[in-house]
C-alpha cells in the first residue's frame, strides 16, 4: 500500500503560513512494519515536516526501538543512558521515567498507577506538573477553571557525554479524556493557547530561526551553546520562568563541586543552529534550561559590522546574560500562533525530529487519571551539524 500523507489538524490559533509545513499524518503503513523503501520515504518526510503521526496502530516496544534506531543504526543506548535516569536521584528527570525491562531503550511515562505492564508488575507514574518546576504556579482556583502552563520547553538530550538523539518516538497506549485547558504564558503579554488535556506541544526550530531579525540571525549562525556538566542535576534546585522557556537566575543551581563526577572532555558545546540533513535548513536548537555559556565567533572577513552583535566574537558566561539573550531569541518562536499542541488519542504513534523541534509537556492530571505512553530516543552516533561556511556568509 502506498504511503499517503495529510496535514495535521492545526488549531484555529495557528498561523497558516508559518505552520503549513509542520507535521503530517502518515496513512497506509504501520510504523513498525516498514519496508526498506518505505523507511527511506518516512525519513525524507520526517526531516521535511519535523513530526509524523501514525493513528490507531499497535506497536510493540521492540518495534518502537527498531524504528527509532533505524534513523541512526549505530545508536544503541537511551538518550540519557540506559537505566541511568532512575539511578540519578538528584536529576529533575528521575520521577518521570520508568524503563521497560526487556527493551531498556524504551521508557514508560504517564500518570497514575499501571499494573502488569511489559514486565513491570507495578509502575507509579506522575505527569510532570509546572508547580514542581516553575518559580510561581497557577493558583489551585485557576487550575480548577482549566488554566495550565507549558512545563518545560526542551530537546530530548543528556547534554553531557552523550550526543542529542536524532529522533524521538512517543506512543500513546492509555489516554484519559477530559476538557481542553487554557495554557497561559503569564509573562505580561496576555498570550494564551487553548490545548487538549495533557497535550505535547511542539514548535519548529526552523521557524524559530527564520523569524529572527538579521542581527540575531547573525549571532545565531556564529554561536555555540555551552551546557553545564550533568545539567539536569545542576539545574534541579533552580526554578523556571512562567513560559517554561529557561530558568530564572537566582543562584540556586547546584555548585559544580556538588555534582556527580564530571570531566571537561565530556562537556557539550553545541552549535546554536543545527542543519537539517534533508532540507539543508537551519533549526534553532537550544535547551535553554541547561545552557551555561555562549561562545560567539567573530564576523567572517568582509562582513559589515554595522548593527552586528559581538562583531569581534565573545564568550558570554554570565548566567543572567546567557539566559536573557537566549530568551530574547527563543520566545518569539513559542508564540501561540506557532505552537502545535497534539491532541492525543489511544494508539497514536508520533515520530518527531528531535534535532529540529522543541517540545513541552503541558497540563495537569488528577492522580486517578491513568495515562501510559512509551517513549524512545537514542543517544546519537554523531554531533549535530552546525551552519556551513556558506550559511555563515549568508546570515552573518
Amino acid at each position: 500500500m502506498a504511503i499517503e500523507i495529510a496535514p495535521l489538524p492545526t488549531p484555529a490559533s495557528a498561523d497558516p503560513n508559518l505552520m503549513k509545513d509542520f507535521g503530517r499524518e502518515v496513512k497506509g503503513v504501520h510504523p513498525g512494519k516498514l519496508t526498506p523503501e518505505q523507511l527511506e520515504e518516512v525519513k525524507e518526510l520526517l526531516y521535511k515536516y519535523n513530526a509524523l503521526l501514525f493513528r490507531d496502530v499497535v506497536v510493540s516496544p521492540e518495534e518502537q526501538y527498531a524504528l527509532t534506531k533505524a534513523f541512526d543504526p549505530q545508536s544503541e543506548n537511551y538518550g540519557h543512558g540506559n537505566n541511568k535516569t532512575g539511578n540519578t536521584k538528584k536529576s529533575i528527570l528521575h520521577p518521570d521515567l520508568k524503563t521497560i525491562p526487556r527493551v531498556p531503550q524504551v521508557q514508560l511515562i504517564g500518570n497514575g498507577t499501571v499494573y502488569d505492564h511489559e514486565g513491570l508488575a507495578e509502575a507509579k507514574l506522575k505527569h510532570p506538573h509546572h508547580k514542581t518546576f516553575h518559580a510561581d504556579a497557577i493558583s489551585d482556583e485557576d487550575e480548577e477553571k482549566g488554566y495550565t502552563r507549558f512545563y518545560r520547553w526542551h530537546i530530548d538530550a543528556a547534554l553531557y557525554d552523550l550526543e542529542p538523539p536524532k529522533v524521538t518516538t512517543l506512543y500513546g497506549l492509555k489516554v484519559p479524556g477530559g476538557s481542553t485547558q487554557i495554557c497561559r504564558y503569564d509573562d505580561g503579554t496576555g498570550d494564551e493557547l487553548q490545548v487538549p488535556l495533557g497535550t505535547t506541544a511542539f514548535v519548529s526550530g526552523a521557524t524559530m530561526f527564520d523569524i529572527l531579525p538579521p542581527e540575531l540571525k547573525s549571532l545565531a549562525v556564529r554561536s555555540k551553546v555551552r551546557y553545564a556538566p550533568h545539567p539536569y542535576v545542576w539545574m534541579a534546585p533552580a526554578r523556571s520562568n512562567t513560559t517554561g522557556l529557561g530558568l530564572l537566575t537566582e543562584n540556586k543551581e547546584l555548585p559544580l563541586s556538588e555534582l556527580p563526577e564530571w570531566t571537561e572532555d565530556r562537556l557539550k558545546a553545541l552549535p546554536m543552529l543545527w542543519k537539517n540533513p534533508v532540507t539543508g535548513g537551519l533549526h534553532y536548537q537550544v535547551h535553554p534550561s541547561g545552557a551555561s555559556a555562549i561562545e560567539v565567533a567573530p564576523l567572517p572577513e568582509g562582513a559589515s559590522k554595522e548593527g552586528a552583535l559581538y562583531p569581534d566574537g565573545a564568550i558570554i558566561d554570565n548566567l543572567g546574560e546567557v539566559r536573557e539573550l537566549l530568551y530574547k531569541m527563543q520566545r518569539p518562536g513559542i508564540a501561540p500562533s506557532l505552537v502545535y499542541p497534539h491532541d492525543w488519542k489511544e494508539n497514536d504513534f508520533v515520530l518527531f525530529h528531535n534535532r529540529g523541534v522543541l517540545h513541552s509537556v503541558v497540563g495537569a492530571f488528577k492522580p486517578d487519571q491513568v495515562r501510559a505512553f512509551h517513549q524512545c530516543n537514542l543517544a546519537a552516533s554523531d554531533t549535530p551539524a552546525g551552519p556551513s561556511e556558506e550559511d555563515v556568509k549568508r546570515y552573518a
